[in-house]
């Protein structure tokens, strides 16, 4: 037991003194900006302290927590989205979600991610700080964040697509960053069907739905989850931080996400982090 002490030491000091730790999940707070179409995040103490003291004169305190699962940074499971009522594979999704949970593509079946991560600043390569809003960001965009930063997107990556709207996350008005009426930027269909054909495993965005969203129409037309979610295969993350990686122009690293095993849920709250050697 001792040894094995001693060599878990050893090794988490290695890690800490090797590698730099990016937080890509949003804080959970009452009241952050979410898509309307999902229960909002709440958190409440049923018991507080001094509600009930033991004789050694302990307390303890404990919550309550309801929220939607594509609420705040969260990872879309297959399940999600269905297209002429059909789920990925050709799964009947009437059928699938029998009982109120979907057994076989629900997200307790999206396994742990350690992989090679790509971010593409697409802002940084258009020679600005943001996306305007609604903007739809094009196979030509993500080819000059590729060539502009020498990151190929290679089969199995994960590549998250900053387009500068997470600064709005924490703007004093919540409706900013959902963006109904201004719009929002990210890829459609065009954009895409590009990530597919790079075979990748999952694509994130600094944005609530991920994809462009028109102004005025909100979620009424959703191209980029049918052709992720349903014909490839492709988990979605949204909400993500992505602010601090562009930063420091880290544009490659070692991505880690691992979803809460909700057994037939359509999707997860997340905390992704990206792993960066030093020196």
């Amino acid at each position: 037991m001792t040894t094995t002490a001693r060599h878990a030491d050893r090794l988490l000091h290695a890690v800490r003194a090797g590698v730099e730790i990016y937080d890509l999940g949003r804080l959970l707070s009452i009241g952050m900006p979410q898509s309307p179409n999902h229960p909002p995040f709440w958190l409440t103490m049923p018991r507080r302290h001094g509600d009930m003291v033991r004789a050694d004169g302990g307390s303890a305190a404990n919550d309550l927590l309801v929220m939607g699962t594509h609420v705040g940074t969260h990872v879309d499971a297959l399940a999600h989205v269905s297209h002429d009522g059909l789920l990925h594979g050709g799964a009947d999704a009437a059928a699938a979600q029998s009982g109120g949970r979907f057994t076989e593509l629900g997200v307790h079946t999206v396994a742990p991610m350690v992989s090679r991560g790509v971010l593409l600043d697409v802002p940084a390569a258009l020679g600005r700080p943001d996306c305007p809003a609604g903007y739809e960001i094009t196979p030509a965009d993500l080819d000059a964040a590729v060539d502009r930063q020498g990151t190929p997107v290679e089969p199995g990556d994960v590549v998250l697509i900053r387009s500068g709207w997470g600064r709005h996350f924490d703007d004093p008005d919540r409706t900013r960053y959902v963006g109904h009426d201004s719009g929002v930027p990210g890829v459609g269909a065009d954009g895409a069907r590009w990530l597919a054909a790079r075979g990748v495993h999952a694509a994130g965005a600094d944005t609530i739905a991920f994809e462009c969203l028109r102004p005025g129409q909100g979620h009424s037309s959703l191209p980029a989850h049918r052709i992720l979610l349903v014909e490839h295969g492709v988990y979605l993350i949204e909400a993500m931080a992505l602010e601090e990686l562009a930063r420091d122009a880290v544009h490659e690293f070692t991505f880690v996400l691992a979803p809460l095993p909700l057994f037939g849920a359509t999707g997860s709250p997340v905390r992704p982090l990206a792993v960066v050697g030093r020196g």
